[in-house]
């Protein structure tokens, strides 16, 4: 113990001057350390769960685990190991022949990967049904049948770990299980979620959160003029961004513009490319280039943004938050295109995404200040 304590002390003093060489005092003093008791008291009160419930969801995953095996089976006409990448692999490229030029692993199977399998949903039924398959699977064996597991014998909790120092933008991160990451847009995955449940009928669950904090953050960091007066005018940001990209009135935007529009929105704050933008809408490269083209004429000033974003970065070698944290961008020189693609859209996306998690942070501080003054 005396050691440990040594230790910390020397540590201590050498990087302590590291702060303040990189002008990150304030944020380790104003925001970091305080978040330290914050999360251990969250850890510490744990989240309880309906053992109960879980079983029975169980059982249900189960029985439609295998129903969707038998549908997958009889689409492909034969026997075989629906759980296995490598024969659904020659099922889907040799058998079925859904793609000539199929992508091979390492190990020389074909690859059968969600990214792969998403960019085949047009071609045979079959491909969502093997989608539906595996997201069900995870849910049983990452969640349902896991949770119980880890319930703590002495307070009948789950008790997650949260990092605050993994991930590179600053985010929280959670572990053991991990608790950020349950579905929302699938049914089980909001019946998984139903099992977390209040400690006892004296407390109740309480949901607070921002509304499209990151593309809010856009908005301020580019200080583009049509974002923020959509913002300003409380419009919905997702019709007014398909309104401007579509060039027809607000209300003549339908649905799929609409949809259209979102995953432009938030694609862009990721740095998405015309032919990221195409899978995930499963467009033409194209229409997805049209798209983003599009959305660049709208919004000038994200456009003019992100790209003072990738020159800065090139000369610091990294970016920053609003409140100073630090994303170093190693690779934003690299003569690599793949490489030096990936570090550019970390050097758009990581100002957002870390000043939303700052911002977060705050918030955690002070909500928790004003639970202890109750």
């Amino acid at each position: 113990a005396a050691e440990d304590a040594d230790i910390t002390l020397r540590l201590k003093n050498i990087l302590d001057k590291e702060l303040q060489s990189n002008n990150l005092s304030k944020l380790a003093t104003e925001i970091e350390f305080p978040l330290i008791s914050v999360l251990a008291e969250m850890e510490s009160a744990g989240v309880k769960v309906d053992i109960d419930s879980l079983k029975i969801l169980s059982g249900e995953l189960a029985e439609l685990i295998q129903t969707i095996e038998k549908e997958i089976i009889n689409m492909a006409g034969f026997e075989f190991n629906v759980g296995s990448p490598k024969q659904m692999g020659e099922v889907l490229f040799v058998r079925m022949k859904l793609d000539d030029k199929a992508k091979k692993t390492k190990s020389g199977q074909f690859s059968t990967d969600e990214e792969t399998l998403v960019r085949l949903k047009d071609k045979h039924p079959i491909i969502n049904k093997i989608l539906e398959f595996r997201g069900y699977k995870k849910l049983l064996s990452t969640y349902v049948d896991s949770l119980p597991i880890l319930v703590n014998d002495t307070t009948g909790k789950i008790h997650t770990s949260y990092n605050q120092a993994v991930a590179s933008t600053g985010r929280l991160s959670s572990v053991n299980p991990n608790l950020q990451n349950i579905p929302i847009r699938e049914e089980m995955g909001r019946l998984i979620r139903k099992v977390f449940i209040p400690s006892d009928d004296e407390f109740t669950f309480f949901s607070a959160d921002y509304s499209q904090i990151e593309l809010r953050l856009m908005a301020h960091l580019s200080q583009d003029k049509n974002l923020m007066e959509a913002f300003s005018n409380k419009e919905d940001v997702h019709s007014a961004t398909a309104s401007k990209i579509f060039k027809v009135p607000l209300e003549e935007v339908d649905r799929d513009m609409r949809a259209k529009a979102k995953t432009a929105n938030f694609g862009i704050i990721y740095g998405i490319s015309a032919f990221g933008l195409s899978q995930r809408l499963n467009i033409s490269r194209s229409e997805g280039k049209e798209l983003i083209d599009g959305y660049f004429e709208s919004y000038p000033g994200v456009k003019e943004y992100m790209d003072t974003c990738i020159k800065l970065a090139r000369e610091k070698g990294y970016v920053e938050t609003l409140l100073g944290r630090k994303r170093v961008l190693s690779d934003i020189n690299s003569r690599n295109a793949v490489v030096r693609g990936m570090a550019e859209r970390n050097a758009i996306n990581a100002p957002i995404q870390g000043s939303a998690a700052d911002i977060i942070k705050i918030a955690m501080i002070n909500i928790d200040k004003q639970f202890n003054d109750q």
